[in-house]
Formats: structure tokens, C-alpha cells, sequence
């Protein structure tokens, strides 16, 4: 089994929540990580980098209902305006604010301090906090639960939780585990599916088609739809962007950004 990730969410104060490191400023820039520089792609090909799931849908049965996963989608003018949030300027600084193991270790969202390898904190301008938890499932810090549980149980700005999940492999017995911890706390969370370009799409399609299924049936405070992602294509990260920059209040968007 693979160690999953817990990325938790957007703190709403002065600042606000959780996510992964590409979704900010990786050191290496891909050569997609520009909206003008992805624009001058093929139509089609730009379709399926900003909404993955439009290169998949011709492969489902007509009788399958696509609805959940297209009921967020933003313009690109939204598209655009989220990628200006996640890049660094001198007056937008997108920096590490500190690390915590128990709750009482948090910080204020005010004052950088502490030094542990747990919940990682990072500002991003005075927009939002992302935090960066630690992975569950077998490979789990001992104190993950002493750790992460009051947090998402008390974190008043926690405005939401992503659960990430390896397109390869679908659900595990970890991510229910995640996820039923997340309904337990009542906390509106979303589900990222990662590595979709190393799944061949009748196998992803399994996966996510079960994935809807599980959202339908046993979630009360999933959003809906789940996104999809590949770091290495950069397919899904301007969506994604998106949909936080949305939630956290950043960008208005009118009835394509239900949330």
C-alpha cells in the first residue's frame, strides 16, 4: 500500500488552508504552466488539459451520467485570474510559515513560529494558508491521530479538506478510513485524483466510476465532483487552482462555481 496524503485546508482568517507543492511554485517550471503558454495548444489538447475529464468522457456509456463531473466549470478569464493567486510577486510572497504536531503548536496565521516535520503551514500572499499534512494509512506518524483529528474537529477557519487518492489504484481501505473521518467532523472536503497519466483509461475510468458511486452513496460533505490531475502533464492543476481560489473567497464565480 502507498502513503497517502492528507491535504487539509483552507484556513480563511487573514490567510487560509492546504495543498500540494505544484499547485503553488515548483522549482522546475513545466513548460504548461502558463495559461498564454498552454493557450497556444491544439483545442483539443487545451480541453483536456484544463478539464481532464473531457478526454475520458467519450470512453463511458451513453447511459452513464457525466453531470457529476463536469459541475464545476470555470471560464477561462476564472482559470486565469486563480493562476495569478498561485504565482509569487514581490507583493504576493508565497512562503513556509512553520510546522506543527499538536494543535496547541499551530500558528496564529500572524507570527512564523516552531520547527517540527508534521503539519506543515504556508502562506500564500494574504490570500489563504495552505496546510500540508502527513500521510496516512500504514506508513502513518504514530501521533497521526492525536495529530490530525482536532484539527479538522477544531480548526474554526478550516474551510476545506482535500483527500487525495492514486488514480492507479482507486479507493484503499485507508481512504475510506480518511473519509469517514472527514463525515464524522462534518468538514465539506473534496477528493483529488492524482496520476491520471499513468493510468490507462479503461482502468481509471473503473476508478472513477466506483469513486462516484462511493461519493453518492456514503457522503454527506463530499463535493461532488472529484479532480483529476497529473503533475507531470500539468492536466487538472489550473482547475484545481480554481476551485480553491473559489472557495476561499478569492474569485466570484456564478452558478459553473457550485461548491
Amino acid at each position: 500500500m502507498f502513503c497517502q496524503r492528507l491535504q487539509v485546508c483552507l484556513q480563511v482568517e487573514a490567510l487560509g488552508w492546504s495543498l500540494p507543492h505544484k499547485l503553488t511554485c515548483p522549482r522546475r517550471f513545466h513548460n504548461l504552466a502558463s495559461i498564454q503558454q498552454a493557450s497556444l495548444l491544439p483545442q483539443r489538447k487545451l480541453q483536456a488539459l484544463l478539464f481532464p475529464f473531457s478526454d475520458l468522457e467519450a470512453h463511458l456509456a451513453s447511459s452513464v451520467d457525466r453531470s457529476q463531473f463536469q459541475l464545476f466549470q470555470p471560464s477561462m478569464e476564472a482559470l486565469t485570474l486563480a493562476e495569478k493567486l498561485f504565482s509569487p510577486s514581490p507583493s504576493h510572497k508565497m512562503d513556509y510559515l512553520a510546522s506543527a504536531v499538536r494543535m496547541e503548536h499551530t500558528p496564529n496565521l500572524n507570527q512564523p513560529e516552531g520547527h517540527t516535520k508534521k503539519m506543515n503551514f504556508f502562506k500564500v500572499g494574504k490570500a489563504f494558508t495552505m496546510v500540508d499534512m502527513p500521510g496516512y494509512g500504514h506508513k502513518a506518524p504514530k501521533d497521526f491521530v492525536e495529530m490530525v483529528e482536532p484539527y479538522l474537529e477544531t480548526r474554526k477557519n478550516l474551510v476545506r479538506t482535500f483527500l487525495l487518492v492514486d488514480g492507479c489504484v482507486g479507493l484503499l481501505k485507508a481512504d475510506m478510513i480518511a473519509l469517514e473521518m472527514c463525515e464524522e467532523f462534518r468538514r465539506p472536503y473534496a477528493i483529488v485524483v492524482t496520476k491520471i497519466d499513468k493510468s490507462g483509461r479503461g482502468q481509471l475510468l473503473t476508478h472513477l466510476l466506483h469513486l462516484q458511486e462511493v461519493i453518492r452513496t456514503q457522503s454527506t460533505g463530499c463535493f461532488p465532483q472529484p479532480f483529476l490531475v497529473s503533475s507531470n502533464q500539468f492536466s487538472g492543476i489550473y482547475l484545481l487552482r480554481c476551485f480553491i481560489a473559489h472557495v476561499t473567497g478569492n474569485i466570484q464565480l456564478g452558478d459553473t462555481g457550485r461548491s
